[in-house]
Parts: structure tokens; C-alpha cells; sequence
């Protein structure tokens, strides 16, 4: 089977081995002459990076780079990247990378025209109309990790350096124009980081898949989504070159971040906290928050993941479920408990309110309070 292909659902997607050859093609597709790319510290000096550099610049669109983007991006990066966007007179942007690139980029596009300061557009209510929609630069963008699926999404998460909260900016206008799906570029990454990334995708379709919103079509994603983290996560940790890993890893972090538009949960709410409090891996984050989410959530859901678990390959229902997923996270050294990553559970009277504060919050199938956030809190640090 070929794993190659031209999607134009949720956006316009160009999936396929060696398509960051196509980087120039789809700035012009974009609407974009002078692009920004813009990534995080990590990935700048990279070969990929470069690789991509030099193909923009062969095609007569310069190598203009962004790279003072942090693990977690906060708004002073926004400023700086915005600072350099205008500067350079740019038209468009490349966001290239993980979560934090991909984030930060999308971002960039969306503050250079605008007047406000980036947390009145918040994701609360119809906060995101107060945004001059026009003023909106173009993205392309290109993942280089499988797991947040922010190439598709229409949201970056944002960490206020004052308050150490992590906050969701959404507008449906920074859904990138095109996306660039090569899974090449995913071959250098370190397992940790093919772990991590994996299970936030997986992680994406647990909680959309049981968010009790009406939204068929995500339902379904979510559904597909899990069953392609379970049969080729463990394949691409094991042998990070194993390209048609890759790519099915590559098409389920995607799938993750469209079915999400249904609801995230109480995994998030507990994990943007501690992202933004202890400077976390996000998707490690998730996968040690998800065994106690589901038993909290459990009443809600298991009935549904007693009709998945079946095409999951899954014996036992929604029992079974929850026991795979205690396997799973040993099969990659995922940590136990969040104290290993190092979270304080002394902090966590301050940690409660920010997460009853997280929109993912909504999307939760049992209520969310100050007190079940606490327990769960308690369980998981």
C-alpha cells in the first residue's frame, strides 16, 4: 500500500515520503512570496531545518528563520517572532516543527496584524471574533513529530510567563493553508520524544472518543486514530527508520487533533497545569494523567470502549482497555507517577484552579470540581 496522498480534509494536506520538496509549491499555493520559518531552538542547527532552508532558498523565497521559540512558548517568543516577521517584511509563515513550532508559528501569523494584546483572543466564548480576520498572515505547515497534530488544528497553546498558565488561542483562520506530512522528517527523532509525542496523540483520541458531544465524524477519526497508535507506536520506537511506522504515526497525530474539535477532557486540564507549572513533556504528561482519568471517567465511558476495545484488538471490554493502557506506558519507560518528571505535590492547591480554569475541562464526561481534580491530582503526582 502506497502512503501517499493529497487530502483536503480537515485542510489541504500533501502526505507522502520526500514532499518537503513541494515546500516551495505550497508557499505559492499559500499565497506566500517571503516566508518566515519559524521553529524551535532545538531543531534550528538540525538537517531538516536546513534541508528545508535551502530548498526555500533555491526556489528564490530566502531563508529567513525564527528559531527563539521554547519547549513550551510563551508570549514574549510571540513578541519576538512578531518583531521579526514585520521586520523582515515578511507575507507568510512557516511553521515547522513539534507542538512548540507549529504553535508558535501559527501565532505569529495571527498577531503581526493585529492591535490587541494575544490574550484577548482566548479561547472563551466568541472571544475569537475580536480579531481583525483579514490582517491574518498565511501559514504552511510541516510537522516533524507525530503527536500534537497542530498542523490541523485551529488553536496554539500559549504560556503566560507571568502566571505559568498555559492558554488556548483560537481563531479558525490560523488553520494552516497547507500542510506538508512527510514522515522523512520524523526519522531523527530520539525515542523519548517518538514515545511522548505518540501517546498525545493517543491521548487525543481517548478523550475525543469520550467526550460525550454529538460529533459523529470525530468519533470515528478518534476510533481509527487509536487503533493506528496501538499497532505502529511500538513499531517506530523500536526502529525509528521504519518509514511506514512513521507515516501511520504521522496520520495519527493528525486524526487525533481533527477528531479533538469534539472535546478534549480532563487528561489536558490535568497536564496543561503541570506543563506550564514543572515545564513537562506535554504527551508524557498526558500518558501518566490518562490511567487514573479513565477510572474517574469510567462510569461514562465504558460502555463505548466496550464496543472499541473489540476493533482495538483488545480483550476485556473496557476493563481490558484500561489494563493496555497501564502496558502500553511500560512499553515506552513512560513514568508512574509525575513526581519523576518533576512535579511537587505540594503545589497542588495552586495546581487545582488552574485546571478547573482549562477549557478542556468542558469536554469531560463526569463534571469536573475542586474536588475530583484534586484526587486525581493527588493519584498522579
Amino acid at each position: 500500500m502506497s502512503l501517499v496522498g493529497n487530502w483536503s480534509y480537515p485542510t489541504a494536506v500533501k502526505f507522502g515520503a520526500g514532499r518537503i520538496k513541494e515546500l516551495p509549491g505550497a508557499c505559492a499555493q499559500a499565497g506566500i512570496t517571503r516566508p518566515l520559518l519559524v521553529t524551535d531552538k532545538g531543531l534550528a542547527g538540525m538537517a531538516i531545518t536546513q534541508g528545508a532552508l535551502d530548498i526555500l532558498d533555491e526556489a528564490g523565497l530566502g531563508r529567513a528563520l525564527f528559531a527563539e521559540v521554547d519547549p513550551n512558548p510563551n508570549e514574549q517568543n510571540l513578541a519576538a517572532g512578531v518583531k521579526a516577521y514585520l521586520d523582515g517584511g515578511h507575507d507568510g509563515v512557516i511553521a515547522f516543527g513539534g507542538g512548540s513550532g507549529l504553535d508558535l508559528g501559527k501565532m505569529v501569523a495571527f498577531m503581526a496584524g493585529q492591535t490587541r494584546p494575544v490574550w484577548d483572543f482566548e479561547d472563551i466564548g466568541d472571544w475569537w471574533t475580536r480579531a481583525d480576520a483579514d490582517a491574518i498572515a498565511p501559514i504552511v505547515a510541516v510537522p516533524t513529530t507525530a503527536g500534537t497534530g497542530s498542523e490541523v488544528g485551529r488553536a496554539s497553546v500559549i504560556t503566560d510567563s507571568v502566571t505559568h498558565v498555559k492558554k488556548i488561542i483560537f481563531h479558525p483562520k490560523v488553520l494552516p493553508t497547507v500542510v506538508i506530512c512527510d514522515p522523512e522528517l520524523t526519522v531523527g527523532m530520539p525515542q523519548f520524544i517518538t514515545a511522548g509525542t505518540g501517546l498525545d496523540a493517543f491521548a487525543h483520541c481517548v478523550e475525543a472518543y469520550s467526550s460525550p458531544f454529538y460529533h459523529p465524524m470525530s468519533q470515528g477519526i478518534a476510533l481509527e486514530g487509536m487503533r493506528l497508535v496501538i499497532d505502529y507506536l511500538p513499531r517506530a520506537y523500536d526502529d525509528g527508520s521504519d518509514l511506514e511506522a512513521r507515516a501511520q504515526m504521522m496520520s495519527a497525530a493528525a486524526m487525533g487533533a481533527t477528531a479533538f474539535q469534539k472535546g478534549l477532557g480532563a487528561i489536558h486540564a490535568l497536564s496543561h497545569p503541570i506543563g506550564a507549572v514543572f515545564n513537562t513533556h506535554h504527551g508524557t504528561t498526558n500518558a501518566v494523567c490518562m490511567p487514573a482519568v479513565l477510572e474517574l471517567n469510567a462510569p461514562e465511558i465504558a460502555a463505548r470502549f466496550d464496543r472499541a476495545a473489540g476493533y482495538l484488538g483488545i480483550d476485556g471490554g473496557f476493563d481490558g482497555f484500561r489494563k493496555f493502557v497501564d502496558g502500553f506506558n511500560d512499553r515506552f519507560g513512560i513514568p508512574k507517577k509525575l513526581r519523576e518528571m518533576g512535579a511537587d505535590a505540594s503545589r497542588i492547591e495552586e495546581l487545582v484552579p488552574m485546571a478547573l480554569a482549562d477549557p478542556s475541562c468542558g469536554g469531560n464526561p463526569v463534571e469536573l470540581t475542586s474536588d475530583n481534580l484534586r484526587a486525581l491530582y493527588e493519584a498522579v503526582i
